[in-house]
Order: structure tokens, then sequence, then C-alpha cells
């Protein structure tokens, strides 16, 4: 039997699907972290034991992973040329790395033009129209990510420290931040000595909660945050036939905010990224055969 894999990689771990080349979902697994920026042999060992998990999760011997082709959507393909020392590295009979908002458009819109606007700890966009790609975002939040978790949560710890200093009026969401850290505007700048953006991150959901209650600086945030996401929503200049889809950890907590041109056209993903990859590995290796088992 022809066999594909569809393999999904971010920074907090990996999933990978056997399937036939019609489709049909044979086994799953998981491992560990796969942003190949970050760690690329580490990200490596772990894509290729999400894969002998998925073929042992068939039944199928692991041994066999290297008869099958894959595809793989994996955070920090877009940069420098991690993609291609992983290719040469993997154990596959033949695989395509993309970026992993490629699968995520995929899995989401299917057969259909529009955008989807991943929204979490970080952000990124990718747009198709009429076959074309347009990939938006994705630098990371120190640059770039507006309106990311980690974005929020910096500019929240900015907007306290502003209200420390007098500069801004404070409120209760500052005032729970400030307590947060021993009323100490130096345990503030020693936590984003080490801080990751995960740890910004945490930080979002409490802005978007306060932000509801009306909170001062909550919606101050929150209402930049919005700003910032429908700035580059802009750019696709999405017609009313097309779709968007957001995705990500604060997907639903956008989704209200957004103005009725952009609720208008927002539909719920088809499926997932990891659906998304297997969709392309059955299109792109379907038609000569994956791996035989």
């Amino acid at each position: 039997m022809d066999l594909v894999l569809g393999i999904d990689g971010g920074g907090t771990g990996c999933r990978a699907a056997l399937a036939t080349a019609t489709g049909d979902i044979l086994g799953r697994g998981r491992g560990g972290p796969a942003n190949i920026r970050t760690d690329l042999a580490g990200a490596c060992a772990n894509i290729v034991d999400a894969a002998r998990l998925a073929f042992a999760d068939a039944g199928r011997d692991p041994d066999l992973i290297g008869t099958a082709d894959a595809v793989l959507g994996l955070a920090g393909a877009n940069v420098g040329d991690y993609k291609q020392r992983l290719e040469a590295m993997l154990p596959f009979r033949n695989s395509r790395i993309e970026n992993d908002s490629l699968i995520s458009l995929e899995g989401a819109l299917g057969d259909h033009d529009g955008a989807i606007a991943a929204l979490g700890t970080g952000t990124v966009y990718l747009g198709r129209q009429k076959g074309q790609f347009r990939p938006l975002g994705g630098w990371g939040f120190q640059i770039g990510d507006l309106g990311s978790g980690a974005r929020i949560g910096r500019d929240l710890l900015q907007e306290t420290l502003l209200v420390h200093d007098k500069i801004h009026a404070g409120s209760p969401l500052t005032g729970i931040i400030l307590e947060r850290f021993n009323n100490d505007p130096s345990e503030i700048v020693e936590f984003t000595t080490t801080a990751k953006p995960a740890d910004y991150g945490a930080f979002a959901p409490m802005v978007f909660e306060h932000a509801a209650k009306g909170d001062a600086a909550g919606q101050k945030l929150v209402e930049r945050a919005v700003a910032d996401v429908e700035e580059t929503l802009a750019v696709f200049d999405l017609s009313p036939t097309e779709r968007l889809c957001l995705l990500g950890g604060l997907a639903g907590l956008y989704a209200p905010l957004l103005s009725r041109r952009y609720r208008a056209i927002m539909h719920p993903p088809l499926q997932d990224a990891l659906g998304g990859a297997v969709a392309m590995a059955v299109r792109v290796f379907g038609k000569t055969g994956g791996g035989h088992g």
C-alpha cells in the first residue's frame, strides 16, 4: 500500500499522521518541539520519533518510515537555510518542507480562496487568491508579531512601568501587574532578561478579560491589538466571497472584536494543520505513490 506522512511541527511539539495515498489516516504520533530555527538537530529527532509512533499506531513497522513520502509544515522554515539543512537529515523517501502557516491554510480553507490569521503567542498570516500565496508577519514579537499574545504581554508590562512612573494613569489591571512583581519595577525588568515569548503571552488572556470589564489600560491594549490585526488583514483585500479563518489560542478572543467586514466572511477551519499536511501530501505525492508498507 502506498503511504504518505503529514507532519505539523512547532515550538511546543509536533504531530505526525500516516495516511494512504487517498488521505485515509491510519495512525498518529506525537513528538517534542520542532522549531527548526531554534534547535535543528532536536527538531529532526522529534519529527522522526513522531513519524515512527504514527507507523506503530497504524500497526506497521516503524523501520519502514524511509519508504514514505512526507509533507512537513514547520515553524522556522521561512527563515535562513534551516529548511534545506533539515531536508538533508530526514530519513523519508521524499520530503517537502513548508512553513507551518501553509499547512494551516490548507487545513482551514480547503479549496477556498481567502486567508488565515494565526493568532497565538506569535502571529502569522497567509492569503491564497487565484492560486497565489501571500505570507505576512511571523517575524517574532521583538520586531513584529503585532497583536500576538507575546506582544500584548510585553505592551502590558511597558504600560505598567509607565503607570509606575506616573506618566500614564493606572487601572486595576496595571495594579494587579505591579502587585505581581511586588511593586518593584526592577523585578519587571529582571523578568524580561530571561522571559520567552510564551512567558509574555501568558498575560494576554488577562488583558482581554479586563478590557471586557471596562478596564482603561486593558481596553487601550486590546483596541491597539485589534487595529494591528485589521491593518494586516486589509493587505489581502478580501472579497465577500472569500473566507477568513482565525486560528490559534487567541482566535476566540479576537473573533467578536473584529469589524463587521471581517466577521461576515469568518468561517471555522475545515480541519486542523495536521489535516492540511496530510491533504498536501496526498496532492503532492499521491499520484506517484508514497512508500510501500
